[in-house]
Parts: structure tokens; sequence; C-alpha cells
């Protein structure tokens, strides 16, 4: 294990040094494109919360490590950005070998809850609980190939994005997509109309909690070479139709947050969007869209593959460290019996822990 000093500071106390080191990491590890793993994001996430920290890593004095992280206020981290994060990991020196574990202790944090953490990172994937993989669509080499790739692995699918397409083309007043749209009142449509689909499912309703707004309100300000936040609508019969927030890096497109009006389910605006989104990256010579995890069958009909990821925890305490590995193992054995009421504690605690994220706890 490498030995060295390490810092826990808040994203607006990093030196220009410091910064300068984050950055070339990532642009270093093609893994670390997204632009969850950019110092922006991470400033956005001071802004909207207290608790937003980075562990830096030095060895004899040079920068080797960073993991930006939620602290929480019962002294449990968790990754950067809460449960709004996708993805999250170690922005490291390239060939710098150092367990996130180390990390982790070295700043003095007892349990870090860790959830779709690149498991590529051998330190996250050595401790995975569950393992998933983020979806990615390959704009590498343009809009037009990515489109025929999917006809020719999945013709239905364009078929009916088509199909959708020439419904839009017919409506009266026409059409229109601004990929930019810097109205407050298209931000506030999106909250609004995402609010109303997290109750209507049963979902918890993520805008509930005050930081969350003020997270995606800091991405939408924030307009780099780097990093960029991106409200883009469809406007349909002079009538707002879908809005879609979204992140930008200089490498790769994040597909987050998308809303449409219930008027026009029939011709998919949510889908649209995405096309949309997805041309706009292949425009902007970006590597890839990413889709975030989850078995969606858009995501899976649309990506081109996945990037592995891996959720778990770290518990450099012996004590944190048996007793959560107790309480998995006991709702892990519960949930193989042949009862339905068997899965209730697993499910009890698993609404806890997503609770705790988003309360900041």
């Amino acid at each position: 294990m490498n030995q060295g000093e390490t810092q826990l500071k808040r994203p607006s106390e990093l030196t220009a040094a410091e910064r300068e080191a984050w950055q070339a990491f990532v642009a270093a590890d093609p893994l670390l494109g997204s632009p969850y793993f950019a110092p922006e994001f991470a400033e956005c996430c001071e802004e909207a919360r207290a608790d937003t920290r980075v562990v830096i890593h030095r060895r004899k004095g040079a920068i080797k490590a960073f993991l930006p992280l939620q602290t929480g206020r019962l002294g449990i981290a968790r990754p950067i950005g809460g449960p709004l994060g996708d993805v999250h990991g170690v922005i490291t020196e390239p060939g710098y070998g150092l367990a996130p574990t180390a990390l982790i202790s070295q700043a003095g944090i007892s349990l870090f809850e860790f959830k779709s953490a690149l498991a590529a990172q051998s330190g996250f994937s050595a401790n995975a609980r569950v393992r998933d993989g983020s979806w990615q669509v390959d704009t590498s080499e343009g809009f037009a190939a990515w489109r025929a790739n999917r006809r020719e692995i999945v013709p239905k699918v364009i078929k009916n994005l088509d199909m959708r397409r020439r419904r839009l083309e017919r409506f009266e007043a026409g059409y229109t997509v601004r990929l930019a749209d810097p109205r407050p009142e298209a931000f506030a449509t999106l909250l609004e109309w995402k609010s109303a689909q997290y109750r209507r499912t049963g979902v918890f309703d993520a805008f509930r909690v005050g930081w969350t707004q003020k997270l995606l309100a800091a991405v939408l300000k924030r307009q780099s070479p780097r990093f960029s936040g991106v409200l883009s609508t469809l406007t349909v019969d002079n009538r707002l139709a879908a809005v879609h927030l979204g992140m930008v890096s200089d490498r790769m497109a994040h597909f987050w947050f998308p809303a449409y009006h219930a008027d026009f389910s029939r011709i998919s605006p949510g889908l649209l969007m995405l096309e949309e989104f997805i041309r706009m990256a292949a425009d902007l010579g970006l590597a890839s869209v990413e889709l975030g995890p989850g078995d969606y069958g858009f995501k899976q009909e649309l990506a081109s593959y996945q990037t592995g990821l891996a959720s778990g925890f770290l518990a450099p305490s012996p004590i944190c460290n048996r007793i959560h590995r107790s309480v998995d193992g006991w709702v892990e054995r519960l949930e193989r019996l042949p009862v339905p009421s068997a899965r209730w504690p697993g499910k009890a605690l698993r609404r806890i822990d997503e609770m705790a994220g988003f309360y900041a706890l």
C-alpha cells in the first residue's frame, strides 16, 4: 500500500496546482471521461451541499490521487452527488496504485458506502456486493454511424423512432428543438414534470430535497470547455413537449434528467430528445453519450456497450466492517427464503439507505 499524506478539502479550497493535477489525471484516463469526474461537478455539488469534500493524496509532496465525496452528518461517506450520481471513482495519476480503502482510512472516514463506482478500479470491484453497468452510446464515428449500427442490430427500434419523427412532422404548427435553452421557465417545468413522474410511479421525489434542485441549477450555470450543463427542449404546436437537463465534458455527454408532457406521449418525445442529444454529442466530436445504469429498455436498445460498475462498502474500521458484513449476510440469507415477506427487511434497509443519501445523513 502506498503511504503518504492525505488531506480533506472543500472543492473551492483546491489550489491551482491541485486543480491542474486533477484535470491532468482525468485527461490521461479514458475511463474518467464522464462529466461526473470533472472538478467543476464537485464545485457544483459544494454549492448545493455543505458536506462536499475532496480527499487529496500526496506522496513525497507530489499529488497522486483525488476522491470527491459527500461526508454526511453521521460519519457515513457516500459518492459525490449522492443519489444523483451515476458513476464515480478514484482520480489518480496514471499507473499509481492506491486502494480507495487506504484513501478513506487516511482521511479519517470510518465507512464509505459506494454505489456505481468504476469496476475497473480493483479496490471497488474487490469489495462489490452488486455489479452493474453504465450504458454508453458510441458517437466516436459520428451520428450516422451510430444509427446505422443500431439499425443493423435493433432494426425495429430505429424504425419506430423514424415513425415517431414522421408523426412529429405532421403537427400543424411544426416543432422546434432547442439544444441549449436558457429560459428559466423551461427549467422550472422540468422540475415540475419530473416530480409529478416520481409521484405517479411511486418513486421517491428527488426534488423534495432542497439540495437536489440547487445542484441542477449550479450545473446549468457552469459553461466551460471541460464541463457544461445543457438544458434542451422540444416544442410541438407551440407547446413545450419535452425537456432534458444533461451534462457535457470535453469527451462525453451525460443524459441525465428527461421529462415530457403526457399529451405528447404518442410521439415518445423523451426518446426524440435523446436522439437529438446523441446527434449533438456526435456533432461536438464527443466519444460517447453516457446513459447511466438501469435495466431500461431504451438504454439497452440504443446503447452500444456498458462500462462496468460496482456497489458495496469500504470500512477501514474492523468493527464497522464486521457489523456491516453481518447485516448484509443476514439480509442475503433472509432473501433466499421462499416466502415473500423475507424480502421486506432488505427492501426496508435499501430504502433507509436511499433516504440517508438524499437527506445527507
